[in-house]
């Protein structure tokens, strides 16, 4: 491993040994390829496989980058029904790691992650429609499982800020995406002012959210339709559920291909998807919620947000520190699209 991202084995190896219980006989690290935001290892050793996955290299911008963040919630939730992997590990920060930035370790779990939304890998036929569906519902019981965790409960009481989450949220990815801005672009600051002019007032609602919750960030069982971990925490926060659940319900507006994995063009009902509408009533009716408002603003708002995550992945790229450069220049072309799908929503909350 020659890249910006490369470990420093001969450093890491004792701290294995030392704080990973159980751990002996290194045999290999790999990086895998996916993912933006924090780079992540395989590592194969005698006593098994485990994951350790690492702040990026280079000057990061504040705030971002959290895996102390992950780490935490991941471990808060071990004896709750969110299935998470295993937690055995965090480093220090900085000089006081060694690999001289923090990172964590974790269980490595064997089951299948579904790239495309789709689920074109399933195949054709009844069968195939079946477990289209019952992949989507499980997602959908993972994420009613996760909203009905008491936060206190699991000693994340302080795990996020109060007040208006959404505010809170907003102003937040407005700051990094004009630290990340490489050109203007008019629509964005036109969304960022559309939905500080719109925003809904705080309804009292407060749950754990993971904050990027869809397929890709989800193993499931090698033999059947079910979550057995939900993966990459590093947005988790507390905050407003229905974050999450339009976040997951933007995919349906994205496109499928061209770098992007949505649902925009794809006949759902031929492959054995849900609508959005049947999504959104099976997370009620598992919550007990009869009703949601606001519904355009909280799209527009995960719209947004997400142009701005990828705002930052492309900005790492041209600084030559993000973990997939290839995949980061695509994900930015996405951006202009983004921003013109929120403001169509801005046009329908009008």
């Amino acid at each position: 491993m020659s890249d910006a991202n490369a470990l420093n084995e001969t450093a890491l190896i004792p701290w294995l040994e030392e704080h990973v219980d159980g751990f002996s006989g290194f045999r290999e690290l790999s990086k895998f390829g996916d993912g933006q935001s924090n780079p992540t290892y395989r590592i194969d050793a005698e006593s098994g496989l485990y994951v350790l996955r690492a702040k990026p290299p280079g000057e990061l911008l504040k705030s971002a980058h959290a895996v102390d963040r992950e780490y935490r919630v991941m471990k808060a939730l071990a004896d709750t029904d969110v299935p998470v992997p295993t937690m055995l590990a965090l480093s220090e920060e900085g000089d006081l790691s060694p690999i001289g930035r923090r990172f964590f370790v974790m269980q490595h779990l064997d089951g299948r992650i579904f790239w495309n939304p789709a689920l074109a890998e399933l195949g054709e036929g009844v069968e195939a429609n079946a477990q289209r569906g019952r992949i989507y519902d499980a997602m959908n019981k993972t994420l009613a499982a996760l909203h009905a965790v008491d936060p206190d409960a699991v000693g994340l009481s302080e795990f996020g800020k109060p007040g208006n989450y959404f505010a809170r949220q907003t102003d937040r990815w407005a700051k990094q995406y004009r630290a990340s801005e490489v050109e203007r672009n008019d629509d964005v600051h036109h969304v960022i002012a559309w939905l500080e002019a719109n925003m809904p007032e705080d309804d009292g609602q407060v749950t754990i959210v993971h904050g990027d919750y869809r397929l890709d960030n989800m193993i499931f069982a090698p033999d059947r339709e079910e979550v057995i971990g939900v993966l990459d925490w590093e947005l988790s926060t507390l905050g407003h559920p229905m974050g999450d659940l339009s976040y997951q319900c933007m995919n349906w507006r994205l496109p499928n291909g061209q770098g992007s994995r949505g649902l925009a063009g794809v006949d759902r009902s031929a492959i054995g998807l849900p609508t959005e509408e049947e999504y959104i009533a099976a997370y009620c009716e598992r919550r007990g919620i009869s009703d949601i408002g606001n519904w355009s603003f909280y799209v527009a708002y995960n719209l947004f947000r997400f142009l701005a995550i990828l705002q930052g992945v492309y900005k790492r790229a041209l600084d030559g520190n993000a973990s997939n450069p290839e995949r980061a220049r695509q994900m930015g072309q996405a951006i202009p699209f983004l921003a013109q799908a929120a403001m169509a929503e801005t046009r329908k909350a009008d």
